[in-house]
């Protein structure tokens, strides 16, 4: 048996050309190709290649589409993000503001690699992309994007637990909606008070999973919050909404805890399947710096 022991920089010159000649067939069995070699190839391999193919995006921008798509699956698989990153993110964004026949395809090229904290670290053109894709609704990922664009990493929380008093310092990262905060904060503070924690039963397993890196995204039964989120100002924190839209409040986003107002569940754990999560607690506020931080919140408007 014969094995093509082509490298993935070969393997896209086809690629390439097909695009370049409009050659839909001959794209499909190019990238066939590509992605084979894809799963085999490593680092240094992927980097290269994107290396190939990012200047090409730069040539002719709204016919090749489908190559940005090709970049970021290269990006997601694990090549660096270079200063190939930028010509995608420029292209995107033109594409979006431009309203390109092939805008739903530049978009997607951006959607899986965003799911890498390296690559959300390196992205340029980061405002201008929010911009560009919140103006363009119509174009199917654009709101997929808006969400990726503005996931918090690295952001540390101040989170109260209003009944109890209870108050902690948590950091988290690549959490792409509230319902998905929702859980992994009960999942991360409900346990032993003994130990400083929330009482109460912490999340079903299956919620956790569902929630983190777990394969079943909507677990059997659904997921049932545990808190009505509030913010500093006494604002309902809307679980369809984002980290990223919480407040600040004297420099910090804070998370309110109360008791469910209604009896709430949803069915996916995470909007982003493969954008792994974190969250961890960094300490247990003092009684006193607790009471001070909740003493400078505002009571729940909707309930008062």
């Amino acid at each position: 048996m014969i094995f093509n022991r082509k490298r993935l920089p070969d393997l896209t010159a086809p690629l390439v050309g097909a695009a370049r000649r409009g050659d839909e067939p001959a794209f499909d069995q190019a990238l066939d190709a590509v992605r084979k070699r894809a799963a085999r190839a490593d680092v240094a391999e992927l980097s290269e290649a994107v290396g190939v193919l990012g200047p090409v995006l730069a040539e002719e921008p709204a016919e090749f589409g489908r190559l940005a798509v090709v970049v970021g699956g290269l990006l997601e698989a694990g090549a660096e993000p270079g200063p190939e990153l930028e010509t995608l993110a420029r292209r995107v964004a033109e594409a979006l503001e431009q309203r390109w026949a092939s805008a739903e395809d530049w978009a997607r090229g951006l959607l899986i690699p965003l799911q890498r904290k390296e690559v959300r670290r390196a992205l340029p053109h980061r405002e201008r992309l929010v911009r560009a894709a919140s103006d363009a609704s119509e174009v199917g990922p654009a709101e997929w994007l808006v969400g990726l664009l503005t996931v918090l990493d690295d952001e540390r929380l101040i989170v109260l637990h209003r009944p109890s008093g209870l108050g902690y310092e948590v950091t988290i990262g690549g959490i792409g909606d509230n319902f998905q905060l929702h859980t992994l904060l009960a999942a991360t503070l409900i346990g032993d008070p003994a130990q400083g924690l929330v009482p109460g039963t912490p999340p079903d397993p299956a919620w956790v999973a569902a929630a983190s890196d777990g394969d079943d995204l909507e677990p059997a039964g659904g997921i049932r919050g545990q808190f009505n989120l509030v913010d500093a100002h006494g604002e309902w924190i809307w679980n369809e909404g984002r980290p990223a839209d919480i407040p600040e409040f004297d420099g910090r986003r804070v998370v309110v805890l109360d008791p469910p107002a209604y009896p709430r569940t949803w069915n996916a754990g995470r909007a982003y399947p493969h954008m792994p999560p974190t969250i961890t607690l960094d300490r247990v506020l003092p009684n006193a710096e607790a009471a001070a931080w909740l003493a400078k919140t505002t009571p729940d408007t909707r309930l008062s």
